[in-house]
């Protein structure tokens, strides 16, 4: 993990390098400057170009799609199983339930953003619906953070105490989930008190989230005050600091399993476990949060300076690739909890939880015979079945 750091370093470092090509032309990119004399904005040729590309118009969409049908039927059944089918509930499957449900309650939104970006960015769902969509985005992004954050520590608390693991209060991240509904509900409200949709003129177009009024050239900053403290605040908030929590977690974890005095088999096993489970967090991260998170920043600073942002392109990129984390979280179910890959399995088997629960007590009542891979029964019938 040590060397994680140095790299997260240099990646960081080159998205600033890229996204902050400032020149100090008069184009200011991404802005729209409100025309006197209608209701509407005017935009540059920059920005024009951008709305009317097949990057805004076909890779998006894209990749919108594929996080809906990917998104929709895994999150769909990660709830369904955290919900009716496990039995044991312990307080990584309460955090990973809180997940998928966040992840959940973004995807059924995604075919607004589809439509948009296939109709040229043009928002005809009105302005309501644009900030709820932003909402629920952004409530999506931070809520997935702060529920992974959770999750690594107490991943890192069973592998510290597995003596404890059962004992663990369940009170706590049941406390901890509310805190996060709760701070996520209360730290999206200000998305909801300016205005995100802009018409632009010249295209003929209503965008969502994409172009950033502005009333007063001389001194932009008046107009973009609000989203760049709130970014500013989130980013600290609810990006940096799981950040450091999710790296010590991670950090803790690998030092106690250098030190564990379990079985080597045993051992082994929980390291590779942990493992994958660092690599599927890391990938998240590096592909979800990291870039979104750092270009918001880089992308409202460049905005309140009234500088041009010639790696915007890269900015809404970083912000669509940020909803490919509700398709990677369902990776994080599967290698963290053994228990829910069964009943993933038993799902897609079509097993009631009384089949299975009649096949596991006539299986515990077998003994299993590793030389001819097979089950004899207490009365000595064997049985060929292989699992």
């Amino acid at each position: 993990m040590s060397s994680i750091c140095p790299h997260l370093l240099v990646f960081l470092s080159l998205l600033l390098c890229i996204s902050s090509s400032v020149t100090n032309g008069q184009k200011r990119g991404f802005i729209g400057i409100t025309d006197s004399t209608s209701d509407s904005a005017v935009v540059d040729s920059a920005t024009s170009s951008m709305l009317t590309s097949s990057l805004t118009t076909v890779f998006l969409p894209l990749i919108y799609i594929f996080v809906f049908a990917v998104g929709l039927p895994s999150n769909a059944m990660a709830v369904w199983v955290f919900v009716f089918r496990s039995k044991k509930i312990h307080p990584s499957a309460i955090y990973m339930a809180n997940l998928a449900l966040a992840d959940l309650l973004f995807v059924i939104w995604v075919p607004l953003k589809i439509a948009y970006h296939l109709k040229g960015n043009n928002w005809t769902f009105g302005e309501g619906m644009c900030k709820v969509f932003v909402g629920f985005f952004y409530g999506n992004m931070y809520s997935s953070i702060l529920f992974i954050a959770c999750l690594s520590v107490q991943r890192y608390w069973v592998v510290a105490h597995p003596l404890t693991q059962q004992r663990t209060d369940k009170r706590l991240a049941i406390a901890l989930s509310v805190g996060i509904w709760v701070f996520i509900w209360i730290s999206t409200t200000p998305l909801y008190l300016y205005q995100q949709t802009v018409k632009v003129s010249v295209l003929n177009i209503t965008t969502c989230h994409d172009v950033n009024l502005i009333t007063n050239i001389d001194n932009p900053f008046l107009d973009v005050e609000k989203p760049y403290y709130y970014f500013m605040v989130m980013a600290g908030l609810a990006f940096i600091l799981p950040c450091v929590v999710i790296i010590a977690a991670y950090v803790l974890m690998m030092r106690k399993l250098g030190q564990s005095t379990m079985e080597v088999s045993s051992a082994s096993k929980n390291r590779r476990r942990a493992m994958i489970l660092i690599i599927t967090v890391l990938v998240t991260f590096l592909v979800c949060f990291i870039p979104s998170n750092v270009m918001l920043v880089v992308h409202y600073v460049l905005l309140g300076k009234g500088l041009a942002n010639n790696g915007y392109g890269f900015y809404i990129i970083a912000l669509c690739l940020a909803s490919l984390n509700s398709c990677l979280d369902p990776f994080v179910y599967y290698f963290v909890s053994e228990e829910f890959r069964a009943h993933v399995k038993n799902t897609l088997l079509c097993r009631s939880s009384r089949t299975v629960e009649r096949m596991r007590v006539s299986f515990s009542s077998m003994k299993y015979s590793k030389k001819s891979n097979t089950y004899t029964s207490s009365t000595g019938n064997t049985d060929s079945s292989t699992i």
